[in-house]
């Protein structure tokens, strides 16, 4: 028998390759492996599990996405008293049932029910012997309303998930309040309220909270405001209004802030002078000006802003220009042209540009020498020609290359990008690329996604090129 670290390394990489098998997991009966994490492996059965089992107390970690998993077979499970992580995400053969024999884990730290449709208020009474429960996540669960009651015990939980469950109400929150060691909270809930948000007062440890797409207001604030602990706060697409921001100055620990999709001005933006600690920033189409910006002049140690769709003008980037931190900047707004990018060349530690829908020529792509350390960048302003593409090539840490709707890129382009070795995605879509240009794309053998769609490109083409030379890559459009 191989050493177990090398018959896990080989199970990993048959996952991750898609070539594993009815037949080849057989090899791994009795290997003693401490993980078997299939992802969204497609395929994974009842055979399968029983293959699982028989690792018996050395197996810790199961991750399975949308499997054919039954109740009998995540039963055989029972083999493997000491699995510290189970995922069950999207396992929708599972009954309710089956879901109860999670109690007989009680060794769980990690427990994952991921659009579950089985896990019921009911079935989550099986939870509350699980005292060693760290971190609970319960995304898109339709039917757990009701049952936070069970969770009350969970003293040592750290971190708790309930995004997306549509049917979770402001009566939900009231349970949680107990968990004096909740460090994490994701709701993302439609039905949340303000008063929901007043029920979590006693949260003292609190550290990440997530309210994006609630019903709240900036009245929420007055218990946030409150969390001594707290370090990132995401209120996007929430009914924020600048009435009430003024508290948005107590949260003076904070480093990530999100108000994108918020109906929040330049006012608001007066409070989080005092943010001194903010390194994230998400204004994502907020009304915000160049007299907005002026408030972030201080905000010394911000890596990442986002201005996406808000009404900055090339004028308020001379703001930025001091932020020399800044690591990651999305100006995909209309009116940011070449000279506003001129502004920001002080700015040589950006690692991602998003310039989406901004207005860059090929005279600007000029400026882009100055930013020698980017690994993202989206210029899809649909100005650019090959000529332009000459200044990107030699932006050799980029991995992330979007030049799509530049209706003039032609195979010139295919060339040219091909120098930029450690490209991972490329989009050239809606462009001049034809087939003839596939060819250029040899050398990028570590390129893993390819979109050219509304190109002269056809599937076929790039599946030989798949097939024969790009081996990494798993995404490709047409498909």
């Amino acid at each position: 028998m191989l050493p177990r670290d090398i018959s896990q390394l080989i199970f990993n990489n048959l996952v991750y390759s898609y070539r594993l098998s009815d037949d080849s997991i057989e090899a791994f009966r009795d290997c003693a492996l401490h993980d078997m994490w299939t992802g969204e492996y497609k395929g994974v059965n009842n055979n399968w599990m029983d293959v699982f089992s028989s690792q018996g107390s050395s197996l810790l970690s199961v991750y399975i996405f949308g499997s054919e998993v039954t109740d009998f077979g995540f039963s055989l499970l029972r083999n493997c008293p000491n699995i510290e992580a189970l995922s069950l995400d999207c396992c929708d053969r599972i009954s309710e049932q089956g879901i109860n024999q999670v109690s007989g884990f009680s060794n769980l730290t990690y427990l994952s029910f991921r659009k579950c449709v089985s896990v019921t208020a009911e079935a989550m009474q099986a939870l509350s012997s699980l005292d060693k429960l760290v971190k609970l996540d319960f995304e898109r669960c339709p039917q757990i309303h009701g049952g936070f009651v069970h969770l009350q015990g969970l003293s040592r939980l750290e971190s708790l998930s309930i995004r997306c469950c549509q049917c979770i109400t402001d009566a939900d929150m009231e349970p949680l309040a107990g968990l004096a060691s909740l460090k994490e909270l994701q709701i993302v809930c439609v039905y949340i309220t303000d008063y929901g948000v007043s029920l979590l007062r006693g949260l003292n440890k609190l550290a990440v909270l997530n309210m994006e797409g609630s019903h709240v207001t900036t009245s929420c604030l007055d218990t946030i405001s409150v969390f001594p602990s707290l370090q990132s706060l995401n209120l996007n697409r929430c009914c924020l209004r600048d009435d009430g921001c003024e508290k948005f100055s107590a949260l003076s620990n904070l480093k990530v802030l999100n108000l994108g999709f918020n109906h929040i001005t330049d006012e608001c933006l007066e409070h989080l002078k005092g943010l001194t600690k903010l390194e994230g920033l998400n204004l994502d189409s907020c009304r915000i000006t160049d007299d907005g910006l002026a408030h972030l002049a201080g905000l010394a140690k911000l890596e990442e802003l986002n201005l996406k769709f808000t009404l900055v003008t090339n004028d308020g980037l001379k703001t930025l220009s001091g932020l020399t931190c800044l690591r990651s900047l999305n100006l995909d707004v209309h009116q940011i042209t070449d000279s506003g990018l001129a502004v920001l060349t002080g700015l040589t530690g950006l690692t991602h540009l998003d310039l989406f829908g901004a207005h860059i020529t090929d005279s600007g792509t000029k400026y882009l020498a100055y930013f020698r350390n980017l690994q993202s960048l989206d210029l899809c302003g649909g100005a650019l020609t090959d000529a332009g593409v000459e200044n990107i090539k030699d932006l050799s840490f980029v991995m992330f290359l979007n030049l799509s709707q530049n209706r003039n890129l032609t195979d010139k382009t295919l060339e040219l990008v091909a120098e930029l070795k450690l490209l991972v995605y490329l989009n050239v879509s809606n462009s001049c690329i034809t087939n003839d240009g596939l060819q250029y794309l040899k050398p990028l053998k570590n390129l893993q996604s390819l979109d050219l769609e509304c190109c002269n490109v056809t599937a076929s083409e790039i599946k030989k090129l798949q097939d024969n030379v790009l081996l990494n890559l798993v995404r490709y459009r047409p498909n």
